[in-house]
């Protein structure tokens, strides 16, 4: 696209193709990280908010979409972190949940919902016979379960 006049949508589309490193099922608009995006030109600004307060993977983010958008043509690329704009695991939509259970990660609880009322579904044969093994996973923002129908282990997406 270098040459060509880019717009909002064109930077949407390419953040769309950013799957996040510690959740790659989804990519960073699925799980509602990109939050805003801004074109003057051939210059582009996009705002992104972390799952978790100190999330390791946002300055990794941040890398990823300044080299994209530049590839795109861009001549200056400016990514602005907002901390204020709360995430929710409500913002995630039915897409993205069956995303994550597909490649393996139990989506998290809806909200109002305590881990003790709603059974956690193992994502890979669905049973409810799942316990919790340990409140944390590989990243902040996962738990580690284990099936005893399957005897698979797997990780929960936190309820936000």
């Amino acid at each position: 696209m270098v040459g060509a006049v880019l717009t909002v949508q064109d930077v949407w589309n390419c953040l769309e193709s950013i799957k996040d490193p510690e959740v790659p099922a989804l990519s960073i608009v699925e799980l509602k990280i990109a939050r805003g995006v801004h074109v003057d030109g051939d210059k582009a600004t996009v705002e992104i908010s972390p799952t978790f307060v100190g999330c390791p993977a946002l300055e990794l983010i941040a890398g990823s979409i300044h080299e994209k958008l530049l590839g795109m043509g861009f001549k200056t690329v400016d990514i602005n972190k907002s901390y204020t704009a709360q995430w929710s695991t409500d913002m995630l939509d039915e897409t993205a949940r069956e995303k994550l259970q597909t490649f393996g990660i139990a989506p998290p609880d809806l909200a109002g919902s305590v881990s003790i009322e709603v059974p956690t579904v193992c994502p890979y044969c669905k049973s409810t016979e799942t316990q919790l093994e340990n409140p944390f996973g590989a990243t902040l923002c996962k738990q580690l379960y284990y099936c005893n129908s399957c005897r698979q282990s797997f990780e929960k997406f936190k309820t936000l």
